[in-house]
């Protein structure tokens, strides 16, 4: 697995029309207009990100397809999926979860870095992905990535699709962080929720940025819907006793990822503190380089775990995209090259 980690425009000037460099030399040859270098920046928030779905169906019904994408997070996997042709497979295997099936990829792991060890959900992205190297997809796709201990934003762009993935969406606290090549990375959100400026030094001319946080703060985390406490069992032996209690830390833990009514466990309360700092950053970050279009879903009352909830935010996404599209066009037509002006003849 190779890393970047502000690279100083690795790539570019390569004759593309998403470069920032240009020759300063005079050119009477005319160029037939050309549609700009489109990058999609695809932001984190958990089981809020398959509004991405949305976005990305959305756009290609109306013939806009990208040439660059950049995901942070859940970002990262929806658009290393599209990179990849799997899409609609992954849209089809969450459509089908319930809140009880979520439970069973929690593999909770109470000795490693993380509540979550994250392995059965890397099983079923292995299923589809296998080994596809990143370099070897058709669109030019970065996983968003922070190394533990230095802060460093790292930019993965080669090696294996599936563990750049894991990288990306690895949330502190909750999923253990990744070694790759010699450093441990976690969550790209830290340092970077909506990466568009990932996506303009990949080459991107007009970025079109989705970001999932413009809504979220004072919704909570926790799943609604009905109670997954275990129903009330009488006087049980001391031997069964003892098995429950063998698997008790598991089941609440699990629990607490569902939630209740009472008060927010301990993974919500962390979820939440992360969504408050996630929003700040994407704030400053997107204050700083703004895209030049953006997309908001209002996907805020999605929880961080409602994967059962995917096809309610692909719906949303839609949505959200299809009111952008006006501007989408008016934005392809600005940033369009135009073809250079022939200089009369001197006679």
């Amino acid at each position: 697995m190779a890393f970047e980690k502000h690279l100083p425009f690795e790539n570019q000037g390569h004759g593309r029309n998403g470069d920032r460099g240009a020759k300063a030399t005079p050119d009477a040859t005319p160029r037939a207009p050309e549609r700009p270098t489109i990058g999609l920046a695809l932001g984190g928030g958990g089981a809020r990100g398959f509004a991405h779905v949305g976005v990305i169906r959305t756009l290609l019904a109306h013939g806009i397809k990208p040439d660059i994408i950049v995901g942070t997070s859940i970002g990262a996997v929806v658009g290393g999926c599209h990179a990849a042709g799997y899409l609609d497979a992954l849209a089809d295997w969450c459509g089908g979860l319930t809140k009880r099936g979520i439970l069973g990829y929690l593999d909770i792991s109470l000795t490693g870095g993380g509540l979550i060890g994250g392995n059965r959900l890397a099983a079923k992205l292995e299923e589809y992905l296998g080994g596809t190297a990143i370099e070897a997809l058709p669109i030019r796709f970065a996983a968003i990535t922070t190394e533990v201990g230095t802060g460093h934003e790292i930019w993965l762009t080669r090696g294996r699709l599936v563990e750049a993935m894991r990288a990306s969406y690895a949330l502190p606290g909750i999923f253990p962080p990744v070694a790759l090549d010699g450093r441990w990375l976690v969550d790209g959100a830290l340092v970077n929720p909506v990466p568009v400026s990932a996506a303009r030094v990949f080459g991107a001319r007009l970025v079109i940025a989705v970001n999932l946080s413009s809504d979220i703060l004072g919704r909570g985390t926790i799943m609604a819907g009905e109670s997954m406490e275990p129903a009330a069992t009488p006087d049980q032996p001391a031997e069964r006793r003892g098995l429950r209690a063998l698997f008790g830390a598991e089941q609440s833990l699990k629990r607490q990822f569902v939630g209740g009514a009472r008060r927010p466990g301990i993974p919500a309360v962390m979820v939440e503190s992360f969504n408050i700092m996630q929003d700040r950053i994407t704030r400053a970050r997107l204050a700083g380089d703004p895209p030049d279009v953006l997309i908001t879903p209002r996907v805020g009352q999605v929880g961080w775990f409602d994967f059962h909830r995917a096809q309610e935010a692909i719906e949303v996404g839609a949505r959200a995209t299809e009111r952008a599209l006006q501007e989408i066009g008016e934005a392809i037509v600005a940033l369009a090259p135009r073809p250079a002006s022939v200089p009369p003849a001197v006679t």
